[in-house]
C-alpha cells in the first residue's frame, strides 16, 4: 500500500483536485456543529496552496438521495475554510460538474480555492459513473484523496476519476490512516493485541479471522460476547443475540484455540433488567437503572451491557504488556453512563500506556471523544467503515486507485 502522496510531486502552476471528508454535522442554522473533519484535512490543503497551486475541493455530506437538497448543500462549509485559511480566497461552485464549475475552475489563481457542491446531489457519484468521473476530471491537472472514511467505496470522486487522471495521490492524512494501520496489520511492535467489540459478530467477523494470523491477543467485549457466551453453553438471559452469528462464533473458539491465540471474553458483567431501547431513546433515565455484577450465567430477564471490573482489571494487564494495540468498538452501552465504565477504562488505560494505541473509527472514537481522551492515542482514524475493512484485509478501492510509489 506504498501510495505517492503530495510530498513526491510538482504542483507548482497546476489545478489539484482533492477528494476530502467534510461530512461534517450541522446545528438547527444550518452552521457547523464540529469542525474536525475539516481541520484534519487542512495540512494537506495547506501543502498544496504553499506549494502553488490552485486547489478544488469536492465532498459529500449527509445522503442527499442522488439530488439538490439545500439541506445538504456544501455552502456552510465556505466561512469555515475561509476562517481556518487567513486571507485565502475561498469560493463556492453552484455545482460540481458543468460548463459553470469548469469556466470557475479555470479562472483559479494559484493560491485560491474552489469548493464544489455536493457530489451526491448527482447519483453518478456513487454509481461511478464513467462520464461523471471524467467531467469531474477535465476540472483539474492533478487528484489527491485525503477522504479515507471514504476509501473503501468504488465512487466516481474516489476511484473512477482515477481514470482519466495521470496523477493521483494521498494526501496527508489518507498516508497517516495507511501508515498506523498498515503497520499495526503487517509489522507491528509485539505483543499486538486486539480489542474488538460492538454488537454483532458478523459485522467483525473478517477482522477477527484476519487478525487471528496476526494478533497476539483478541480481546471480546461489548454485545457480541454474548454470542459466545451462548457458544460456550452459559445462559445469557435477554442480552442481545443473533442466531445467526453463533456458529459463527463457535468456529472463531476452534480457530483460536487451534493457532494459539489468546481469546479473551470477559469474566464479569454488568447486567440490568432495565429496558435497553427505552434508556437509549432517554439516557438520562440510565442513572435510576437497576444493575448487578454477575459472574457466569446471566439471569433470566436481565441484559449483559457493560464488562466488570474483574474483566477491566484481565484487560488492563494484557495492556501494560502491550506493544501495538488496535481497538474498535465499546466494551458496552457507553452512550448510557451508568454503563460506560468498561469502556472508560479501556479508554483511559490506552491514554496511559507506551504501546502505539490505534483507534479504528467508529463508536470507538466516539468513545474515546467522550471521554475527552482522543489527544492521548497515536492515532484515531477517520474511517468507520474503511478501517474495518482495511483490518479485515480487504482492498480499498480509493487507495488501491492512487499511484504506486
Amino acid at each position: 500500500m506504498a501510495k505517492k502522496t503530495i510530498r513526491d510531486i510538482d504542483m507548482k502552476g497546476k489545478r489539484v483536485i482533492m477528494r476530502v471528508d467534510f461530512n461534517v454535522p450541522m446545528d438547527e442554522n444550518r452552521k457547523v456543529s464540529d469542525t474536525t473533519r475539516i481541520d484534519a484535512a487542512l495540512p494537506s490543503i495547506k501543502a498544496v496552496l504553499d506549494g502553488g497551486a490552485s486547489l478544488i475541493l469536492m465532498s459529500h455530506l449527509g445522503r442527499p438521495k442522488g439530488a439538490p437538497n439545500l439541506k445538504y448543500s456544501m455552502a456552510p462549509v465556505v466561512e469555515v475554510l475561509a476562517a481556518r485559511l487567513g486571507g485565502t480566497k475561498v469560493s463556492m461552485a453552484p455545482d460540481c460538474v458543468g460548463a459553470e464549475v469548469e469556466s470557475m475552475a479555470a479562472a483559479l489563481k494559484p493560491g485560491e480555492v474552489l469548493l464544489l457542491e455536493n457530489l451526491r446531489f448527482h447519483a453518478e457519484e456513487e454509481g461511478n459513473d464513467p462520464a461523471f468521473s471524467a467531467s469531474l476530471a477535465k476540472l483539474a491537472d492533478i487528484y489527491v484523496n485525503d477522504a479515507f472514511g471514504t476509501a473503501h467505496r468504488a465512487h466516481a470522486s474516489t476511484e473512477g476519476i482515477t481514470k482519466h487522471m495521470k496523477t493521483a495521490v494521498s494526501g496527508f492524512l489518507m498516508e497517516k490512516e495507511l501508515k498506523f494501520l498498515g503497520d499495526a496489520v503487517s509489522s507491528p511492535v509485539r505483543p499486538l493485541v486486539a480489542i474488538l467489540g460492538g454488537s454483532k459478530v458478523s459485522s467483525k467477523i473478517g477482522v477477527i479471522e484476519n487478525l487471528m494470523d496476526k494478533a497476539d491477543s483478541i480481546i471480546i467485549g461489548g454485545g457480541m460476547t454474548y454470542t459466545f457466551a451462548k457458544a460456550l453453553g452459559k445462559g445469557i438471559g435477554s442480552s442481545i443475540f443473533t442466531a445467526a452469528d453463533l456458529p459463527v462464533a463457535e468456529g472463531i473458539l476452534k480457530k483460536a484455540k487451534e493457532k494459539g491465540v489468546e481469546l479473551v471474553l470477559p469474566l464479569d458483567d454488568v447486567v440490568t433488567n432495565a429496558d435497553i431501547g427505552d434508556l437509549l431513546a432517554d439516557p438520562s433515565k440510565g442513572d435510576a437503572a437497576e444493575t448487578l455484577v454477575i459472574e457466569g450465567d446471566v439471569p433470566d430477564g436481565w441484559s449483559g451491557v457493560d464488562i466488570g471490573p474483574k474483566t477491566v482489571t484481565r484487560i488492563e494487564s494484557i495492556l501494560d504488556k502491550a506493544g501495538t494495540v488496535v481497538w474498535n468498538g465499546p466494551m458496552g452501552v457507553f452512550e448510557i453512563d451508568k454503563f460506560a465504565a468498561g469502556t472508560n477504562a479501556v479508554a483511559n488505560k490506552l491514554a496511559g500506556i507506551k504501546a502505539t494505541t490505534i483507534i479504528g473509527g467508529g463508536d470507538s472514537v466516539a468513545a474515546v471523544n467522550k471521554a475527552g481522551l482522543a489527544d492521548k492515542m497515536s492515532h484515531v482514524s477517520t474511517g468507520g467503515g474503511a478501517s474495518l475493512e482495511f483490518l479485515e484485509g480487504q482492498t480499498l478501492p480509493g487507495v488501491a486507485a492512487l499511484n504506486d510509489q
